[in-house]
C-alpha cells in the first residue's frame, strides 16, 4: 500500500510540473518558489497549534486545487503557478513521508511520527 500511495504522490507532483511547462514563466521558477510553503512552518513561533494549523493551510492540496480552478477559470497565471508550487511541494513532502501536522507537535503528522525516535534520557526530561 505504502508503494501504491507513493507512486500516486509522484504522479501528482509529476502533472504539477506538466501544469507549470505549459505556464508563461522561465523553468527556473518553480524550483525557486519551491520551498515558499515551508515558510507557514514560521507559525509554529507561536505555537504548536498556530504552527499545525498554517503549516496545513499551505500543505494542504485543496488549496492547491482551489488556486488552479481559480486561476484556470479567471485566466490568472499567477494563480496556476501558485497552484503548480503548492502542488508540487506538497506531492514531494509526501513522497518523503512528510505529512499534514497535529496539534501535538510538528513531528506528529497524519502519515506517522516523523525525526529521530527519542533517547531513553530525553523521554523522562
Amino acid at each position: 500500500m505504502k508503494t501504491l500511495l507513493k507512486t500516486e504522490e509522484l504522479a501528482e507532483l509529476l502533472l504539477a510540473v506538466a501544469v507549470f511547462a505549459h505556464l508563461p514563466y522561465a523553468w527556473w521558477v518553480l524550483p525557486a518558489a519551491f520551498l515558499l510553503p515551508d515558510l507557514s512552518a514560521l507559525g509554529y513561533l507561536a505555537g504548536p497549534r498556530v504552527g499545525a494549523i498554517s503549516y496545513n493551510v499551505f500543505h494542504h492540496k485543496a488549496l492547491a486545487i482551489a488556486c488552479g480552478v481559480a486561476g484556470w477559470v479567471l485566466g490568472v497565471p499567477g494563480l496556476l503557478l501558485a497552484s503548480t508550487v503548492l502542488l508540487t511541494h506538497a506531492s514531494f513532502d509526501r513522497l518523503l513521508g512528510y505529512g499534514l501536522k497535529y496539534a501535538t507537535g510538528f513531528q506528529d503528522t497524519h502519515l506517522g511520527r516523523i525525526g529521530r525516535a527519542m533517547l531513553p534520557q530525553q523521554q523522562t526530561a
